[in-house]
């Protein structure tokens, strides 16, 4: 059974992440942010994607896998199930199908490591992307 991974960088450095996905074998990073900026150094969408290929580490950035503002805000406030409602009503959009498509092709061809903000993946869009795929393909799905 093919692995899939999540992970956040809330808690880390760019370093401990880059790490992480090394030590778990991560050849492609599929970042699931709607707006793959941040404040953090080193987690905005074109450092993140050079610092990665210096690891030998793919690049992806799949927007429509990314929470749409309300859904932020709710899981800001600490209102994970309302995010989730948003999020999947998201995930039905012909875009997000045709990204989860996509994600699921990368996934299933070799190591890949979802990427969000979130330390916890249980507060996290991202597990519902991990579902979503599992839905489709068997994975062992693994939160770094």
């Amino acid at each position: 059974m093919q692995r899939l991974y999540t992970i956040g960088y809330e808690r880390g450095v760019q370093a401990d992440l880059l790490g992480k996905l090394k030590a778990a074998g991560v050849e492609v990073v599929i970042d699931v942010r709607a707006i793959a900026a941040s404040r953090r150094a080193g987690f905005s969408k074109t450092v993140l994607a050079a610092s990665l290929a210096a690891e030998g580490i793919d690049y992806v950035h799949l927007r429509a896998l990314g929470t749409p503002k309300t859904g932020r805000d709710a899981a800001r406030k600490g209102r994970i199930a309302e995010m989730r409602d948003i999020f999947e009503g998201h995930l039905a959009e012909p875009e997000a199908q045709f990204q989860l498509a996509e994600a699921e092709q990368i996934a299933a061809g070799r190591p890949a490591a979802l990427l969000c903000f979130e330390a916890d993946a249980c507060g996290c869009h991202r597990r519902i992307v991990a579902e979503r795929l599992n839905d489709k393909r068997p994975f062992e799905v693994i939160d770094l």
